[in-house]
């Protein structure tokens, strides 16, 4: 263009851009410089601005805290002197009353210090007046004695002798009345009473047909030879243990030929350790889980078969609505003796005996027979909880919803609560007749002698009498006495008292007649 050729062209190009290129990035950074300095120097404006802002807002803050705290210190300086003046009024308070209690403490004690010099004048006054009573009395006692010396020279009997001739006199008085009165009004009660009792009683016994066993608990299982005893037993004795464990009743494997002895206090468990040993015997399969798995299968089997006696019984005796813990302890007397008198048949025969005299003297029938058949179910419970068999079951009976009536005809057919129902003594009189009829108990021989002999004992230890005699098996005391100590009227009071000592003291079933034979014999010579 300029008369230059294209390589000097381009080189001039190269450098044009070159140059431009330079100058750009020294523009670019001069633009760059001046832009944050703008930026700094507006920074530290607003530093400045702020750091004013605080100083401000500080020193308003420290202004408000100091009037704030002067506030408080005005405050807390006004309760102080309040509670200063409050304290100070109770102080003054306090000084008030203790100084009036300090002056009526002066005029209590000046109050004391007058009575207490009243006393002593009144003690001298005393003192002085008991001496001269000391010296009447002495005299007094002195003139006594002058006249009871007198009566006792001319009576000739000392005045102690003469007290006990008058407390002796007035107590056979006394003695002699009431047993008038007693007599009289026995007899009055005997005539009226006596041809009507015999009667109810004589109908009652004669329709009264139930069938009674003496059941008794056995104790004894018969083996079919000698090598069983060492089967039972097994290795170290595991078997007898174990049988022993489950039931609860102890063997015993003695010289007793082709025999095993059962040992217990529990009938049922006893029962139930028989049927297992006997099974165990006819199966021939003796160890100790087999003996486990039949004495719970019998054990259950026993249960069925208890709650099956209760409810027949208490279908023959036409007794129903037993709640089923007392069918089940009514099931349990099969298994249950008294004197070898089997309970449950017992128990049975006193509802039909007391079903029958309720009838006869127009009481509730119903009533009466289920009290006379639930009377014993305590004995049921006699092996594991402590008490007597009659109020156990009076607890039961209230525990189940019993009436009160028959409750209580079962809780005082021993007399251990009182009677509040003729139906309670038709119980009584029903359960007295069951167990006195012969044959229905039985008793072991030492028992028996005991019995008579402490029976005689209690006779002998009165006075008056001469020799007594237990006859009848126990059941009549036949006592003579001195007829010159006891007269026929005394003879009536001491076989009362006789048969009251027998009752406290003597356990017996049935009843016992007390009678008093007092002989007087008159003797001559014909010469």
């Amino acid at each position: 263009m300029f008369g230059l050729d294209t390589s000097e062209l381009a080189m001039i190009s190269a450098i044009a851009g070159g140059v431009g290129l330079l100058i750009g990035a020294v523009v670019a950074r001069i633009v760059s410089s001046m832009s944050a300095g703008s930026i700094l120097s507006n920074a530290r404006k607003e530093s400045a601005q702020l750091l004013s802002n605080t100083e401000r807002e500080a020193a308003t803050i420290r202004k408000e805290s100091k009037t704030e705290l002067k506030e408080r210190e005005i405050e807390l300086r006004e309760r102080m002197e309040k509670e200063s003046v409050r304290q100070r009024d109770e102080v003054l308070t306090l000084e008030k009353r203790i100084i009036s209690k300090e002056e009526n403490l002066d005029n209590r004690a000046d109050n004391l210090d007058q009575k207490t010099d009243k006393l002593n004048n009144r003690e001298k006054d005393l003192e002085n007046r008991a001496e001269g009573l000391d010296e009447e009395k002495v005299k007094i006692q002195d003139t006594i004695n002058e006249q009871i010396l007198v009566l006792e020279r001319i009576s000739g009997m000392t005045i102690d002798a003469a007290k006990k001739m008058i407390v002796e006199k007035l107590e056979n008085e006394v003695r002699r009345e009431t047993a008038l009165k007693l007599k009289k009004l026995e007899d009055e009660m005997v005539n009226e009473s006596e041809k009507k009792a015999k009667k109810v009683l004589a109908d009652s016994i004669q329709r009264c047909a139930s069938d009674h066993i003496a059941e008794h608990s056995v104790s004894v299982v018969a083996l079919p030879s000698e090598e069983m005893k060492g089967r039972i037993i097994g290795r170290e004795g595991r078997n007898i243990r174990a049988l022993e464990t489950a039931t609860g009743i102890n063997l015993i494997v003695d010289d007793t030929p082709e025999a095993v002895v059962l040992s217990g206090f529990d009938p049922i468990r006893r029962e139930i350790a028989k049927i297992s040993l006997e099974r165990l015997i006819s199966d021939g399969r003796i160890h100790p889980a087999r003996i486990e798995e039949l004495v719970q299968k019998v054990t259950e089997e026993m249960e069925t078969r208890v709650m099956e006696l209760g409810n027949d019984v208490c279908l023959e005796c036409d007794v129903h609505g037993l709640h089923p813990e007392i069918v089940r302890l009514m099931g349990r007397l099969h298994y249950r003796t008294s004197y070898g008198q089997n309970v449950l048949r017992h128990s049975q025969e006193v509802c039909y005996l007391t079903g029958l005299m309720a009838a006869e003297i127009g009481e509730d029938i119903q009533a009466a027979r289920r009290a006379g058949l639930i009377h014993d179910m305590g004995k049921a419970l006699t092996h594991e909880v402590d008490g007597s068999h009659a109020l156990l079951a009076y607890d039961l009976c209230k525990k189940h919803g019993e009436s009160e009536l028959v409750a209580n005809a079962v809780g005082a057919h021993h007399n251990e609560i009182p009677q509040d129902s003729v139906i309670a003594v038709l119980v009584q009189a029903a359960d007295a007749l069951s167990a006195a009829r012969p044959g229905a108990r039985r008793e072991m021989v030492d028992t028996y002698i005991k019995r008579l002999k402490q029976l005689e004992e209690i006779a002998d230890e009165f006075a008056g009498v001469e020799k007594s005699f237990a006859i009848q098996a126990g059941r009549e005391v036949r006592i003579v006495v001195r007829p010159n100590e006891v007269d026929d009227v005394m003879s009536q009071q001491l076989a009362r008292d006789i048969a009251r000592k027998i009752e406290s003291d003597v356990t017996y079933p049935g009843q016992i007649k007390i009678t008093v034979v007092r002989e007087t014999r008159s003797s001559d010579i014909a010469k």
